[in-house]
Parts: C-alpha cells; sequence; structure tokens
C-alpha cells in the first residue's frame, strides 16, 4: 500500500510539474509573429512602425509584415487559408469574418482576456459587439469609422456650391454635379466600384426599415421591400441621367479595382467626390494633395429617421486557429488596441479607438486632420441608427457578381429594372447554397 501511495504522489508531482511547464510553455511560446493587413502607403507606415516598437518592448521578438490591397489582400489570405498557413494575425472585415468563422479559422478571444493576455476593461460590451458570433468574441474592433463622401472644397468653391450634408438629398446630389459640371468641367464619380457600390445600397434600404442582408444570411434583406428597391432604382437612374449630360466619369475606368489611392479618379482631379470610409479620409486627402471635405452620405427624403448611415468597427483584429503562438499573438493584439504609445504611433488611422482612455489620450494629441475626423463622428452620431449584424459568408462573392450587372447597368446594356431584379436572384442563389 505504502509502495502504491508513493507511486500516486510521484504520478501527482510529476504531471504537476509537467503541467506548470506546459503553461510556462504556453505563457512563453514562440518568439515569431505574422501580421496581415491590407492598407495604403499612411496606413503601411504607421503599423509598421507600431509593430517595430511592440518588437522594443519584447526583445527577441520578431513581427513579420504582410500587406496589400483590399481585394489583394483577400486573394492572398485565401491562398494561405487553402495551404494551412495564415499569418498569426489578420485584420478582418464584416464582409469575410462570417465565411472565417465558420470554418473554423478564427480564435474565440475571450479565454485569452480571462488570462489576462488581453485587457478589455477599457472597453464596453456594447464596443465589443460586433465582433462576437454565436456567444465566442472572436474579433476585436479596431477602431470606429462610418460611410461617406469625401469631397474636394476648392472645385465646390469654383463651383458656388455649398452643401449642408446633415439635409441633402439624392436629388440635391444631381443638382449640385449638374452645376459642379457645368462650371468646372469636373465630372461626377459613379457608384460602380465592387468595393463601394453595396455600401451605398445598404444606406439606401436601411432608410426604409430593411438591411442588406436577412438576419438568417440567407437572402438579401431587402427582397420583398419594393419601396427599398424603388429608391435603389431611382439613385441609379439618376446616375445614368448625368451619363447622359456628360457629368458623369466613364463607368468602365472607375469599376478599375486595386489601384493606389494616388492613381484614383479623384486624387487626379478628374472628379469632385470620392465614396470612402471615415478612417480612409486622410490618406485620400493625401493621395489628392489638397483640401478634401467629409460629408455625410445623401438621404433618400432628408436625414430623418431611420437612418441610412452607422457607425461600425472599421476594422478588427482576429487571431488565427492555425496559429502556434497564439499567446504571443494575444500580447500582440493587446500592444495594438490598449497600448498608449503604440497608438501614437497609429494616430487614429483605422478608425476613432474604441478604449476609453486611448481615445482620450488621441483626442488632444490628433493633429487638425484627424481632429477634423474625431468631430465628424461626433456630428454624425445623430444620424445614426444601430448597425445589423456582420455579412455573411458568400457577401464578397455577391459583390463580384453584382457589380459586373451593375457595370452593364451603367453602360446601358439592361435597365436598372432588370439589373435590381437581377441582383436580387443572384445574390439570393448564392446565400441560399
Amino acid at each position: 500500500m505504502k509502495k502504491y501511495l508513493l507511486l500516486v504522489l510521484v504520478l501527482v508531482v510529476a504531471f504537476g510539474i509537467t503541467s506548470c511547464r506546459r503553461e510556462t510553455v504556453q505563457d512563453d511560446e514562440g518568439n515569431y509573429l505574422r501580421f496581415a493587413w491590407w492598407g495604403n502607403p499612411t496606413r503601411d507606415e504607421r503599423t509598421i512602425e507600431m509593430t517595430r516598437l511592440f518588437e522594443q518592448r519584447n526583445p527577441g521578438v520578431t513581427v513579420e509584415t504582410e500587406t496589400a490591397g483590399f481585394d489583394a489582400y483577400w486573394l492572398m489570405l485565401g491562398t494561405q487559408a487553402a495551404a494551412g498557413n495564415l499569418p498569426d494575425v489578420i485584420q478582418q472585415d464584416l464582409s469575410y469574418i462570417v465565411q472565417y468563422n465558420d470554418r473554423n479559422q478564427l480564435v474565440d478571444l475571450a479565454p485569452l482576456a480571462q488570462r489576462g493576455l488581453i485587457d478589455l476593461s477599457n472597453w464596453t460590451d456594447a464596443s465589443l459587439g460586433s465582433g462576437r458570433l454565436n456567444n465566442r468574441l472572436i474579433a476585436i474592433p479596431l477602431g470606429t469609422n462610418t460611410w461617406g463622401m469625401g469631397v474636394h472644397r476648392g472645385v465646390l468653391q469654383r463651383a458656388g456650391v455649398s452643401i449642408d450634408d446633415t439635409t441633402w438629398t439624392w436629388t440635391d446630389y444631381e443638382r449640385f454635379a449638374l452645376q459642379i459640371f457645368q462650371a468646372t468641367g469636373v465630372q461626377t464619380m459613379p457608384i460602380v466600384n465592387s468595393m463601394e457600390f453595396m455600401f451605398v445600397f445598404e444606406n439606401i434600404v436601411r432608410q426604409f426599415g430593411a438591411s442588406l442582408y436577412s438576419a438568417d444570411g440567407r437572402s438579401l434583406g431587402f427582397t420583398d421591400n419594393t419601396q427599398a428597391q424603388a429608391a435603389i432604382r431611382a439613385v441609379i437612374d439618376m446616375q445614368l441621367r448625368l451619363r447622359q449630360a456628360g457629368a458623369l466619369y466613364d463607368p468602365q475606368d472607375a469599376a478599375v479595382l486595386g489601384r493606389g489611392m494616388p492613381e484614383a479618379p479623384h486624387a487626379q482631379g478628374r472628379v469632385w467626390n470620392n465614396f470612402h470610409w471615415s478612417n480612409q479620409h486622410i490618406g485620400h486627402q493625401a493621395a489628392a494633395g489638397q483640401p478634401m471635405d467629409y460629408f455625410i452620405f445623401p438621404s433618400v427624403a432628408g436625414q430623418r429617421n431611420p437612418f441610412g448611415a452607422y457607425l461600425r468597427a472599421s476594422q478588427f483584429a482576429s487571431i488565427t486557429s492555425t496559429s502556434t503562438s497564439q499567446n504571443l499573438a494575444a500580447r500582440f493584439v493587446n500592444f495594438f488596441i490598449n497600448d498608449i504609445d503604440g497608438n501614437r504611433v497609429l494616430l487614429a488611422e483605422r478608425g476613432i479607438p474604441l478604449p476609453s482612455h486611448v481615445r482620450d489620450d488621441l483626442a488632444s494629441r490628433v493633429d487638425a486632420d484627424n481632429r477634423y475626423l474625431f468631430d465628424f463622428i461626433d456630428k454624425i452620431m445623430p444620424f445614426t441608427s444601430p448597425a445589423n449584424p456582420p455579412y455573411p459568408g458568400g457577401a464578397g462573392e455577391i459583390q463580384d457578381v453584382v457589380g459586373q450587372l451593375l457595370l452593364q447597368c451603367m453602360m446601358g446594356q439592361i435597365t436598372s429594372e432588370v439589373f435590381v431584379t437581377r441582383m436580387i436572384s443572384s445574390a439570393n442563389d448564392i446565400l441560399s447554397r
């Protein structure tokens, strides 16, 4: 019996030592990370500087950075996912987060936070809500932003146009576009790029109590909403009238993807406006080399409830399930979202930070351009309504398919009515698979 008890004691001690050693290895595992994001020159420069600061704070750790434009980024991740070689930390987007989660490619960050590797004490539950799916915290927002329109201030001044973006409608937009073209010869940017038009449609249908996608993700959320469909047709027909008048920029060129910001039509001075997220505005302004204002998007019938605009996570940080250095990855994410010095480098380029201590620190430190965006978020707040759930898997494919249909419509090959009908049927076919 004594020998038996001694053996049990030895095994228990050995197991305890092994468990402790195993936990220690997990806490210290890895000194190498891969971190990937999509971006622009401004974001790339600041993000790389932030990762170098993390390395300085963690001697012996190396962070390999991988970046690309938005479309190229998702192609890159798709290839890496197929090879089982995803980076440890990836920047995520609402358009793709569901499909990566459904494929079990993202880690639940809540246990890592419970272990103290990610500090969420300065975050509200609401600010984390957009990163939760099926009661799992699979992504942490890197900032909040909203959808709007960048406008060349000088072009509007030359045209004698003054816009109140808290009240303007699509009817006003058409009138201003014609006035600007007649006075300056500068054209209007078409809503045709597959990175943009779905956000425009979303803004429109939300004004009729609908959503871009249904709650179950199996169809478009405005499939049976005839008012929303009519409003989309009206905006498309408005663009066709501008094209007939010569005031609309070439839809085929506007639909080209993968351009850097300096090569975009608005940066080249060919159009007076551009559609982008608020966190991208500084980069677009820098590319244009001249002052740009940022406007609340036009509404269908004036800015009244329900509002089309909403505040959303600009991007997310996620840790991949294939990462062999998940604890180190968690510490990196924690640095990314919470470290004051790191965020002074980033300077809210990905949107207004959500943790209160970071937001309060940056509000008094950002330059005039960033302060402008802080103020813009305050301005648009009364004209927003709650965001809808993350986009379902297949959203990216829908953008590609519908983008081709929309370009056909803008080139006069099909009517706006045929476009809306085919858009709904094609999208619903993809979502119902």
